[in-house]
């Protein structure tokens, strides 16, 4: 089998999650039919929104250096279980000797093969990821249509920000839920749990099917890429 690489740290608590679902979903009897998985979590990465929306440091220079322990090590091809780091993508690709796994259109063509063409897509993210538009691109491309929160925007910031990345778990989701009622009263029949803090929340709170987490499409298809089967 393939040995994965992940560029964590984006942040610890998603990379753990991504781990976590790769070992869950692989099919394996034993410790020695799992996946051999190499982790970076390099917290030194600067944070993605800031540079986006703002005049954050340039993350991709910290993530260039994950990209080259991890290949060191050994790795086949690199995941990030960060959707915000996606809007570097073609510059990681530029500097990787190695393939790396594009987590969004992984999630769009899941959502496409699930509930069919012609979608309407509400997109719960960060403000770098709603700003930049890399989500708009996969969609229409597939032929969805995106909607994103306005009023309850916010909301969803103050969740990540506040309640997840802190380890806040009392927070609760009633504002990420405004959020997906604003968006649905658009015409949203699915919803993209856009940020990696939001798919590690799954654990915690309640979520149903309409809700799509990338980091479980992620880790299946990391699953295939590496040569396993999926549990």
């Amino acid at each position: 089998m393939k040995t994965i690489g992940i560029i964590g740290g984006m942040g610890p608590l998603a990379t753990a999650d991504l781990y976590k679902k790769i070992t869950v979903n692989t099919a394996a009897d034993c410790d020695q039919e799992q996946i051999h998985i190499v982790i970076d979590s390099n917290t030194a990465i600067p944070d993605r929104t800031r540079n986006i929306i703002a005049d954050g440091a340039d993350p991709v220079p910290e993530m260039t250096k994950s990209i080259q322990r991890l290949t060191q090590c050994g790795a086949d091809f690199l995941i990030m279980p960060c959707n915000t780091a996606h809007f570097f993508y073609d510059r990681l690709c530029a500097v990787s000797p190695v393939p790396i796994l594009n987590m969004l259109n992984a999630t769009v063509d899941y959502i496409k093969e699930t509930f069919g063409p012609g979608k309407t897509v509400g997109l719960l993210a960060t403000d770098g990821t709603i700003q930049s538009g890399i989500y708009d691109t996969y969609l229409k491309n597939a032929g969805m249509n995106v909607v994103k929160p306005v009023q309850n925007q916010a909301k969803v910031m103050e969740f990540i920000y506040d309640g997840i990345k802190k380890n806040n778990l009392d927070i609760g989701i009633d504002g990420l839920m405004a959020a997906a009622e604003e968006m649905q009263a658009m015409g949203a029949e699915i919803f993209i749990l856009g940020c990696t803090e939001l798919s590690a929340a799954t654990d915690y709170y309640h979520f149903d099917e309409r809700f799509v987490d990338p980091l479980l499409v992620l880790s299946k298809k990391s699953i295939v890429e590496a040569g396993a089967r999926v549990r």
